[in-house]
């Protein structure tokens, strides 16, 4: 199959959305447009960027219905092995758990073709300009490359991942918290494409806030942290407002991996920790 096929244009209009075929030129590269106009458009996609905006790449109806079982049978394999083991497995281990526990349910071949196919696309014909630190989809996590950290649910890479957080816990204390670690390629599917799902199939809305399967530097270093009892705001703007933001800038953690009205079609992510040449 062609994946230029795969997915289809929907121009947002006020009352419905009208589909479009892909045209061949449709986001080519990597290059954002440096138009004055387009410029503009851009950054208010960026300021709304969980809206739908006219362009949006949005999925087939066929596809949708196999994001739908996809993720319900990706949700089931997270149900199934624990959050913590899910982070960390990939494609060819997702596959064997469902073929195995009844409770999940095998991969049908139309499901694993549509997995397949989302993460070979390339996200920069949807919007998503970053880098692609993990190729390989049946690539695994090995437990003991990471540590878990307690009382978090999460787990980093040992050495300077872990060490990073560390520095950061030591010296801001109990205010600042781990909030997010090491992401492998099926958790990274799982919250991409119930993202997606969430909003009407829209690949663009989902990837200005969440990186596709593969693009997350979640599973080469990176992770993210927030103020103590702030809840899902954390991931928020209100986190600029906190002592734990201000201090992490203060103490020269924050080199941000999408930066305030970046070019990479990502929102700005003051809480995500960019860890310097992080390698699995």
């Amino acid at each position: 199959m062609n994946r230029r096929n795969f997915i289809k244009i929907i121009s947002a209009a006020a009352a419905s959305l009208a589909s479009l075929s892909m045209p061949e030129n449709v986001l080519a590269g990597t290059e954002m447009p440096l138009g004055g106009s387009e410029i503009k458009d851009y950054l208010h996609r960026m300021k709304d960027f969980d809206s739908p905006h006219k362009g949006d790449i949005i999925l087939s109806p066929k596809k949708q219905a196999l994001l739908k079982s996809s993720l319900a049978r990706l949700k089931r394999v997270q149900h199934t092995i624990g959050f913590g083991n899910f982070y960390l497995i990939g494609f060819d281990s997702a596959i064997i758990y469902a073929g195995r526990y009844s409770s999940i349910g095998s991969f049908t071949k139309q499901e694993k073709n549509f997995l397949d196919e989302i993460f070979h696309t390339k996200a920069s014909e949807y919007g998503f300009m970053g880098d692609k630190p993990l190729s390989s989809l049946t690539g695994e996590i090995r437990k003991k490359k990471v540590i878990k950290i307690r009382g978090t649910g999460n787990y980093l890479y040992r050495g300077r991942p872990e060490e990073t957080f560390r520095h950061i816990k030591k010296q801001l204390g109990s205010t600042v918290m781990l909030t997010s670690g090491v992401r492998g390629i099926m958790k990274q599917f799982l919250l991409f494409l119930d993202k997606a799902h969430k909003n009407g199939g829209n690949l663009s809305l989902a990837s200005r806030s969440l990186a596709p399967p593969g693009y997350s530097f979640h599973g080469v270093g990176d992770f993210d942290v927030g103020q103590s009892n702030l809840g899902a705001a954390n991931f928020s703007i209100k986190f600029t407002e906190t002592e734990t933001c201000r201090k992490l800038q203060q103490l020269g953690y924050l080199k941000l991996r999408y930066p305030q009205d970046n070019m990479l079609g990502v929102r700005y992510e003051p809480w995500h920790i960019k860890v310097k040449d992080a390698k699995v």
